[in-house]
């Protein structure tokens, strides 16, 4: 049982390999292979960002009510991450294809295309996914351990796209012909990865597909729900701020910490390693925010990180350029350790919320509410990343002109942004999260007079309903 169990938790923490790995390549690599190499301004950078949102606030509600309304044998979620599978490899070569096109704006069209269609091939991978993350299990401790596991591979998936891809793209003396092959390799782990989610997952809850007509009401109908408004607030800003720093890291490192290596034409592995024990960090720490939720709670952990995070990020205006490495690999680890809290929590709590949701409307809107959830991800992704290009461009950030080759030092104006972002990102973003999460009322107890409620038919009790 036991071993079947475990089983059960590596197959469903499969797809967010995708769900983690590709988060990262966009954040981290994205903008810089746009800037760098297919010769981008900042700014068209973040108005790409925001078409693709505009396009997202359709697309991800819109699939969250397809996959509600859908009856299959592989059940409603599984048989969407099959489909898509292969359509991830086909995107991910062509959100890397770089476009050379001597006019700047058929470049930017033949971006935005590309980058409309990677978003729509995730979205129809991973609202599916964030609906089995409620059907997996209906016990409180158990999602939350199944979560663990799916951030678990997210963030090994993270750690992994944060320092292999570059290793690939620098392999090649042409670093277009880099992105093509890092691209067509990761799309490839990316397809095979949700397919094993698709194939191997079975759910512990099973309903059967909605019957509600298509409409902006029943679409936006989870958004009444307090928990799930709370949970969405929570996750926004846990989001923003990870698009923020993940989007500026490199550029912070390469022109900060180690700029007069940069200015000399030569490379550098300290932005590397710095993101991989970052990211190594929020799997030690998961264990330690899984028994912090059992006996402290889902919100005390996720106050415990944010504000970890925000101490270790206002140290970063007191380092000095040039600075040794060790001090920014002590940094980065302490502030993994941070960020790994607040990571985890919301994928915990996005059962119970859905649990609440079924309580008060009599049918279970999984995925209408992973539409949400996914849109918020991508529209914290895209916001954050659209801003810090905006304001570290109005600071003067030099973007490649393309056919040129030489180093390209970056004014102290643009670095200071860049800095001050860092900083105060995280101050300002995760401090509403914390004050949010004093708001949120399901703990354990709740939980599971919120079940009992669902499967004995009661009447909902005043304190419940004050809840919801």
């Amino acid at each position: 049982m036991a071993k079947n169990g475990l089983k059960q938790k590596l197959a469903f923490a499969s797809a967010d390999v995708f769900g983690g790995g590709s988060f990262n390549i966009i954040n981290f690599l994205y903008p810089v292979f746009l800037a760098l190499t297919v010769g981008i301004s900042a700014y068209w950078i973040g108005v790409i960002m925001l078409v693709a949102r505009i396009w997202d606030a359709v697309t991800d509600p819109l699939m969250g009510y397809i996959s509600d309304h859908t009856s299959s044998k592989l059940g409603k979620r599984r048989i969407y991450l099959i489909i898509a599978s292969p359509f991830i490899l086909v995107s991910m070569y062509f959100l890397f294809f770089p476009y050379s096109f001597s006019d700047v704006y058929l470049r930017i069209t033949a971006v935005l295309l590309s980058y409309l269609v990677f978003t729509t091939v995730q979205t129809s991978v991973m609202i599916p996914y964030y609906s089995l993350s409620s059907e997996i299990s209906s016990d409180y401790q158990e999602r939350a351990s199944y979560n663990s596991y799916r951030l678990g591979f997210s963030i090994f998936s993270s750690i992994l796209c944060v320092a292999v891809p570059g290793i690939i793209v620098g392999l090649f003396d042409d670093r277009s012909t880099g992105y093509q092959v890092m691209s067509l390799s990761f799309g490839l782990i990316f397809a095979v990865s949700v397919l094993m989610t698709g194939l191997f997952v079975r759910e512990e809850i099973k309903t059967e597909k909605l019957e509600t007509k298509l409409s902006i009401k029943e679409m936006i109908k989870p958004l009444s729900l307090r928990p799930f408004r709370q949970y969405l607030g929570m996750f926004l800003v846990l989001q923003m701020s990870m698009a923020i720093m993940s989007g500026l890291f490199f550029f912070y490192v390469d022109f900060y910490i180690t700029k007069d290596v940069t200015a000399a034409g030569e490379s550098s592995m300290v932005g590397l390693i710095a993101a991989a024990l970052m990211f190594s960090m929020q799997i030690v720490a998961l264990p330690v925010y899984l028994k912090m939720i059992e006996k402290k709670g889902k919100t005390f952990a996720y106050r415990f990180g944010g504000l970890l995070w925000i101490v270790s990020a206002l140290f970063i205006l007191l380092i000095p350029a040039n600075v040794n490495p060790i001090v920014i690999y002590l940094l980065g680890a302490i502030m993994g350790f941070g960020i790994s809290g607040p990571g985890l929590v919301p994928h915990t709590m996005y059962g119970d919320v859905v649990d609440a949701g079924q309580l008060k409307f009599k049918e279970r809107l999984d995925g209408q509410m992973s539409g949400f959830t996914n849109f918020i991800n991508k529209i914290a992704q895209a916001i954050g990343l659209a801003l810090v290009m905006f304001l570290i461009g109005l600071a003067g950030f030099k973007e490649r002109v393309i056919g040129e080759t030489d180093p390209i030092p970056q004014p102290d104006s643009a670095t200071l942004m860049i800095r001050l972002i860092m900083s105060f990102a995280p101050l300002l973003f995760m401090g509403i999260g914390i004050y949010i999460s004093f708001k949120y009322k399901i703990d354990a107890s709740k939980q599971k007079e919120i079940v009992r409620l669902i499967e004995n038919h009661h009447e909902i009790s005043d304190d419940i309903k004050d809840l919801l």
